[in-house]
């Protein structure tokens, strides 16, 4: 059962990823891998595997906003 479990969670998580950075892409008009690289480089993709539970539920204007904060925090200048 636990293995199910873990599937589940596994698949809503990357679900969730793979529809964020795209969208996080278009809001400030950066190629998908761009926005990608430029999350990783800027703490956004660990902000987004930590709390991705709780942003999963939230509106994505709210979470790409979340993720520019968190990588203007950390350097980011876009």
């Amino acid at each position: 059962m636990e293995t199910q479990a873990l599937n589940k969670a596994t698949s809503d998580k990357i679900s969730f990823m793979t529809y964020i950075v795209p969208e996080f892409a278009a809001a400030y008009k950066m190629k998908i891998q761009d926005a990608f690289l430029y999350l990783k480089k800027y703490g956004g993709w660990k902000f987004l595997n930590k709390h991705w539970v709780a942003l999963h539920t939230a509106n994505s204007f709210h979470v790409v906003d979340y993720l520019y904060r968190i990588c203007y925090q950390n350097g980011g200048l876009r």
